[in-house]
């Protein structure tokens, strides 16, 4: 059986817990939100106000105060009852001709909060439109619920809203950039080769596990309270090489000592793994939470490598020669996106030295999902395969906010650059990415756009365009010096 039938992205790693960007911005503040704020009607050109007061309570937030006219609120309602008694069937009557004030007693308090519900979504978006306001996440307004609805009255409400942050660009001209000229040696080569055997390779059945064997199973996620936050059937993990010093990852957890708690079980055992939630887990109920993750061991397998000339066989390669060649040339493509991605990270660095604002902190703390998806979709990019990536994951699970909040500060700034130098990305180009990215993964382009799809994931590969042409909209005017691999000084990871 092939390593790939394994699985091991998409068993117990891959299941939509990662959305499309959560910073939600929508320059024109039409935001797609939740509940009573989603209604509005697409035509919000007649006045439904007469007063909209907008003022600051905070850093990047605003408190709206909004009155809507009684001849609104009359309308809407008379409209609504029309509605309803068009089509009301009710007891001795035919259906739509039973008296209005017998519709009005039956279904007014319906109608009464229908009509508050598009009323306040409508003059919401007439606010945030008449004050240009650049709204990020969802509105907060806990009122509304008590908000009663009477004909000849005026509706009054406050909202508060985050916005987007105002703050001075850093210069983005004559940027100092190093590029680094990686090189593709024949050492690389051959761990590209013996990677690609691994991945290629047998899996054979296990009595017990081994270090580097994986183990599928059924894994369960407690908290310290019994809630269950995970329960997943064929889940897989892999015993901690020595390399690993004693880490391992369950349950997209990182744990420290996780060769120690797993042991070496066999098939028919069950382990229990207790470690503390992770401080940015997307999930919140988990962050900080001392949690048990049962894993009860179905079956042990280790990979056993395939031949390298079996390999360039079936590749379609005459020789083993020629295979190594076509890995030389794959590396070489690899080699110049890390060579971008490099002189990217400087001028990403550049940008969050040189902007100082405050963020919107509702906002900031959701936002180590955007984090998380925003550097998948960054090493599927770099051609790192599953496993690395979700290690990756694992490992900024757990660590400091203050990844989060840099990645958060750079997509204001580059949002706004690429506003100021007008980047756009075509249907073409995120075609031509998702093509890009299939083939590096081994998928057909329209399984992978269809994967993409189904976990929410095109919005974020649309972002990743967009910051990638802004960034080298910029690097065209940097100064840029070229260094070999040794001299190169890598700027912050966060920023890549």
């Amino acid at each position: 059986m092939c390593m790939r039938r394994l699985d091991y992205s998409s068993r117990f790693f891959d299941r939509g817990w990662f959305g499309v960007d959560p910073a939600g911005v929508w320059p024109s503040g039409r935001a797609p939100l939740d509940g009573v704020f989603a209604m509005a009607d697409a035509d919000t050109k007649t006045s439904i106000t007469s007063d909209i007061k907008v003022e600051d309570a905070g850093a990047c937030l605003k408190k709206i105060t909004i009155e809507i006219t009684p001849e609104a609120v009359d309308a809407h309602i008379g409209e609504s009852i029309d509605t309803v008694a068009a089509e009301a069937n009710m007891p001795g009557f035919r259906k739509g001709r039973a008296p209005r004030r017998l519709v009005e007693k039956k279904f007014g308090p319906a109608v009464r909060e229908e009509t508050k519900n598009r009323l306040v979504a409508q003059a919401y978006q007439e606010a945030i439109e008449k004050h240009e306001l650049k709204v990020v996440g969802d509105p907060q307004a806990n009122e509304l619920a008590d908000l009663e609805v009477v004909a000849g009255q005026p509706i009054s409400f406050t909202v508060e809203v985050e916005v987007m942050p105002e703050f001075e660009m850093p210069g983005l001209d004559d940027i100092k950039v190093q590029k680094p000229l990686f090189e593709v040696d024949d050492e690389l080569v051959g761990r590209e080769l013996d990677k690609l055997c691994v991945n290629e390779g047998e899996l054979e059945e296990r009595d017990a596990a081994e270090p580097g064997d994986y183990l599928t199973g059924h894994g369960i996620m407690l908290d310290s309270k019994g809630a269950e936050h995970h329960n997943i059937p064929g889940a897989v993990v892999q015993v901690p090489t020595p390399d690993k010093d004693g880490k391992g990852m369950v349950l997209g957890v990182l744990v420290e000592d996780f060769a120690k708690q797993l042991g070496l079980p066999k098939p028919g055992e069950k382990v229990t793994i207790k470690t503390k939630g992770p401080e940015n887990h997307e999930i919140e109920a988990v962050r900080g939470e001392d949690l048990t993750i049962t894993f009860e061991v179905e079956t042990v397998q280790r990979i056993i490598k395939a031949d390298a000339n079996e390999l360039a066989g079936r590749y379609g390669f005459e020789d083993l020669d020629g295979f190594k060649g076509a890995i030389r040339g794959r590396l070489e493509q690899r080699a110049a996106i890390d060579q971008q991605s490099a002189m990217r990270q400087q001028i990403a660095q550049h940008m969050l030295n040189g902007a100082d604002f405050q963020l919107p902190e509702r906002l900031s703390a959701q936002q180590a999902q955007r984090t998380f998806e925003r550097r998948r979709m960054e090493l599927m990019y770099r051609g790192a395969d599953p496993a690395q990536i979700e290690e990756h994951i694992a490992e900024l699970r757990a660590a400091s906010t203050d990844a989060s909040q840099r990645e958060l500060k750079l997509f204001f700034i580059l949002n706004k650059a690429a506003e100021q130098l007008e980047v756009q990305v075509s249907e073409s180009e995120l075609n031509g990415q998702i093509a890009r990215l299939a083939i590096e993964r081994g998928q057909r382009p329209e399984q992978f756009r269809q994967e993409l799809i189904q976990n929410n994931r095109i919005a974020s590969l649309y972002q990743q365009l967009r910051e990638h042409k802004t960034m080298d909209a910029i690097l065209s005017k940097a100064d840029i010096t070229d260094v070999k691999p040794e001299d190169y000084k890598p700027a912050d990871e966060t920023s890549a």
